[in-house]
């Protein structure tokens, strides 16, 4: 690839990996560990999703422990917001509210502090992969408990097939790359 590429001619899609029978058999895992490495294409994902964001006035951007939290930050910067984390149960040092979802071998749950934003706040809920929706409905649970006004969902991944999209209607659900099956 050469250097002088814009970040919108990267194809992102080329820098993640497919690993097979990842964290078990029939599983295939899409890692996005070689976009990350790639600062050409960490920039070109950055900005996409920026570009995305530019124009909705996003106070906050929202973002799951862990992997959310590495393009989130980036993220709220580009866009001037706050950056919320969203933590596992426990981790969080001050007041908090919770909300539990169901995972494929038992139950999670994520926290965020009370006063991580007022009510009426407009908030764009991140991750890095929408695959059944659990984890970003969460998200979504969580600013609503504390009034928030969720503008959109945006991810640098979406398993369609999964029916994520659907489990977040009625949000806008914006995602770089795409995988069908």
């Amino acid at each position: 690839m050469s250097a002088a590429r814009a970040p919108g001619s990267i194809d992102l899609s080329g820098y993640v990996r497919d690993i097979p029978d990842f964290p078990r058999p029939g599983i295939l895992f899409r890692d996005i560990t070689p976009l990350l490495l790639d600062p050409r294409a960490l920039d070109a994902a950055v900005a996409r999703l920026t570009q995305f964001g530019r124009n909705r006035e996003i106070d906050f951007v929202v973002a799951a422990e862990a992997r959310g939290f590495i393009l989130g930050g980036a993220l709220a910067r580009e866009l001037h917001a706050g950056f919320i984390p969203a933590r596992k149960r426990g981790r969080l040092p001050a007041d908090t509210v919770t909300t539990e979802y169901a995972l494929e071998y038992g139950i999670d749950a994520l926290e965020m502090h009370a006063d991580a934003f007022a009510g009426g706040a407009r908030v764009l809920v991140h991750d890095d992969l929408l695959a059944t929706g659990g984890t970003a409905a969460a998200l979504a649970d969580l600013v609503t408990k504390l009034g928030g006004e969720i503008v959109a969902c945006a991810f640098l991944v979406e398993l369609t097939f999964l029916g994520g999209r659907e489990r977040l209607a009625p949000h806008f659900v914006h995602s770089l790359i795409a995988y069908d099956r």
